[in-house]
């Protein structure tokens, strides 16, 4: 049904996201799983954990799924299955949510930034390739914001020099790539149910895919302390159980998965005719799909170059749309991490992202009117930064071409 455009709905607020949208469609089955919960005061793993790990390890093609208590955890346990720790080092990408490079911080071993391929935001696979040295004990790359990483060249590498890979892919569950899910192409693949992601829980909550039958039994056993039974504990392990409520919330909403992933697409796809409309493709880049894969848009992410960011982001939130940035400051450059002796200037093309991307909401349940308003409240801030003459437009930094 096509939409009707009233006054109202071309100049309410549109939010960065609306979870109580989705909500609204799934209430019953979401209040009668919860009450299912209630009825058993099972809370803790337990079957609803069991039946979401086998629709989860079903759905993404996996041997086998095990549940835990948050992405970042299921970083963590992965690190930890393959005996990661002090004295070794991690490869991964600057540009991404700090878990990534937390989780290898947190079991002792060292992480090792490479720079990104501007193009998708993703590791450079030739970057991590020249980093590798006889400490590296796993890469992990990031499917940032829903489309996965160039993972054939990742996995030469990996095999070419023993070393594994654990995927990020905490933002990109249901993408794909050359036809296969996200979290099936490494050694492990790691996923977060936080609220905001494509499947999203009541609260934290992670998953860890693997087809490698000793590890998933590894991993089962570090998530419970490194407990087998009956109180024995053959290694040390965390407290990273899944909650039955989560596990029964996810499971109403991961068969209509793949109907919100398409609802993004489109709504990705209705924004490039709009910009296109309004003539500002030249004023920003928007985000590349590549061919080997299938984009789900956890974010869509566009691109301003030269010192003109703040003031979009200024004046979408003027017009009251909600926008963010992903990432403002990347991890090489954190505090936390200046022991590691990383400057700025080190990674050129993801401190470029950093000061240039913006992301626009592309919920699931985006009305046609709202995404008219972003691409109406877009060019009229463009409009207004042109007119500024503070900076010269359109305006284009320099960068490396990617492999």
């Amino acid at each position: 049904m096509t939409e009707v455009f009233t006054p109202s709905n071309l100049t309410a607020p549109v939010p960065l996201i609306d979870l109580t949208a989705q909500y609204r469609t799934i209430q019953p089955a979401v209040t009668a799983a919860v009450q299912r919960v209630l009825e058993s005061q099972c809370f803790i793993l337990g079957d609803e954990v069991n039946e979401l790990e086998c629709d989860a390890a079903q759905y993404c093609d996996a041997r086998d799924a095990i549940g835990c208590a948050s992405g970042s955890d299921a970083l963590l346990l992965s690190l930890m299955a393959l005996a990661v720790g002090p004295g070794d080092e991690v490869i991964t990408t600057p540009f991404t949510f700090f878990a990534t490079a937390g989780a290898i911080a947190r079991t002792g071993a060292t992480p090792v930034f490479v720079d990104i391929n501007p193009e998708t935001y993703c590791i450079d696979p030739v970057a991590v390739d020249d980093a590798i040295t006889s400490r590296t004990k796993a890469i992990i790359p990031v499917h940032l914001f829903g489309q996965c990483a160039d993972m054939d060249a990742l996995l030469r590498i990996s095999v070419k020099r023993d070393v594994p890979l654990i995927e990020d892919a905490c933002q990109a569950i249901g993408a794909e790539y050359n036809g296969r899910k996200a979290g099936v192409l490494g050694a492990t693949g790691c996923f977060s149910f936080f609220p905001t992601k494509n499947l999203g829980g009541a609260g934290d909550g992670g998953l860890i895919t693997t087809d490698d039958a000793e590890l998933s039994k590894r991993l089962r056993r570090l998530r419970v302390h490194g407990d087998v039974g009956g109180y024995t504990h053959v290694e040390l392990g965390i407290n990273s159980r899944l909650d039955a409520i989560q596990a029964a919330i996810l499971r109403v909403k991961l068969p209509l998965l793949d109907q919100w992933s398409e609802a993004r697409r489109t709504n990705a796809a209705r924004y490039r005719e709009l910009f296109a409309d309004r003539g500002i493709l030249d004023d920003i880049e928007l985000p590349v799909e590549k061919a080997y894969g299938k984009h789900v848009y956890n974010q869509f992410t566009v691109r301003i170059r030269g010192d003109r960011r703040d003031a979009l982001v200024k004046g979408l939130r003027e017009r009251h749309i909600g926008c963010n940035i992903y990432y403002p400051v990347p991890l090489h450059v954190q505090k936390c991490f200046e022991h590691l002796g990383y400057e700025h200037g080190d990674m050129p093309e993801s401190e470029a992202a950093s000061r240039e991307v913006v992301s626009l909401p592309v919920f699931p349940e985006l009305t046609e009117a709202q995404a008219v308003r972003v691409a109406d409240g877009l060019a009229a801030t463009l409009a207004e930064i042109r007119r500024s003459n503070t900076v010269s437009f359109p305006f284009s930094l320099p960068h490396t071409k990617a492999a």
